[in-house]
């Protein structure tokens, strides 16, 4: 949808060359959360609501998505995906979107950047509740996780040494001279700084980063922000051996819904570049098609 928008987004003045106006439309945004029938009934309803942001209001937060994990089949998910999440990206920016990229631990690498400084530069401000470096499940407000993730995840067999560790961001997705990197709290601060009310976090882990990291999904609901997971565009760290037993994107799933239920709706990258929800080749499970007349 954007993209058509996007290529035929231009407007010729008297005297001028060509101008884009992809920054006069809002996002619309087709978003999915689960809503309680009665308090404490654990009954829930999956509700559709559209969402128009303005772009210049809106960040996306890309979580820990890094050129390798010390789980192979984790690398090989986030190194599927990336294309299509360097696809949404480009045209979020072409929409006046910021770009915060947060590859934790991987700092060292981007020191030097202007894309580094700028996340660095952006003035502390008065947090709406004090700001935490990891955020937990927070028993006062969700549902323990529905998977069993205390084996850390790993769904490959023979189990992965758990050695190995991230360099940098993959290079799969490009980060431009207006974007930021910063693994901490400052993601915060600069949307502060820029006056940004909404924020679409992607990346990996579901049930750990997404959820857990100071830039992340509980972090930013707790500040007030507007919070939208992309859950086509993220993973788990689920292995199928452990409950609730089913396949390891079935598990992902379970954990988006629990988002769903208790923290922020969701959406997916198709509304940024059309088509269908991005799926991993692996996901072999029957696509279910609901034809209303």
């Amino acid at each position: 949808m954007f993209l058509a928008r996007a290529r035929a987004g231009l407007a010729i003045l008297p005297g001028l060359i060509a101008v884009p106006l992809l920054f006069a439309e809002p996002l619309e945004l087709q978003s999915r959360y689960r809503m309680e029938d009665s308090p404490g009934s654990g009954r829930f309803e999956v509700v559709q609501e559209p969402l128009r942001w303005e772009g210049s209001e809106t960040a996306i937060i890309i979580c820990d998505m890094w050129d390798q994990h010390w789980c192979k089949g984790a690398t090989a998910r986030v190194a599927e995906m990336a294309p299509r999440m360097n696809e949404v990206v480009r045209i979020a920016r072409q929409r006046g979107v910021l770009v915060i990229h947060c590859p934790s631990g991987t700092m060292d690498f981007y020191k030097d950047t202007p894309q580094r400084r700028l996340a660095r530069a952006a003035p502390r401000v008065e947090p709406r509740v004090p700001l935490e470096s990891w955020c937990s499940l927070d028993p006062k407000r969700e549902a323990p996780l529905p998977i069993d993730d205390a084996d850390n995840g790993c769904d490959d067999w023979p189990r992965c040494d758990t050695k190995g560790r991230p360099e940098r961001q993959i290079a799969a997705i490009e980060i431009a001279p207006e974007d930021a990197i910063t693994d901490s709290a400052e993601a915060y601060y600069l949307l502060r700084q820029r006056g940004i009310r909404n924020v679409i976090v992607m990346g990996v882990h579901t049930n750990m980063c997404v959820l857990g990291r100071p830039f992340s999904i509980r972090q930013m609901v707790r500040q007030g922000m507007n919070v939208v997971l992309m859950r086509d565009l993220t993973d788990t760290m689920y292995n199928s051996r452990q409950a609730p037993y089913v396949s390891h994107f079935a598990g992902t799933d379970l954990v988006v819904e629990h988002i769903e239920k208790f923290w922020c709706p969701s959406i997916t990258s198709s509304d940024f570049v059309g088509g269908t929800p991005f799926r991993f080749q692996a996901d072999q499970r029957p696509k279910v098609v609901f034809i209303i007349g």
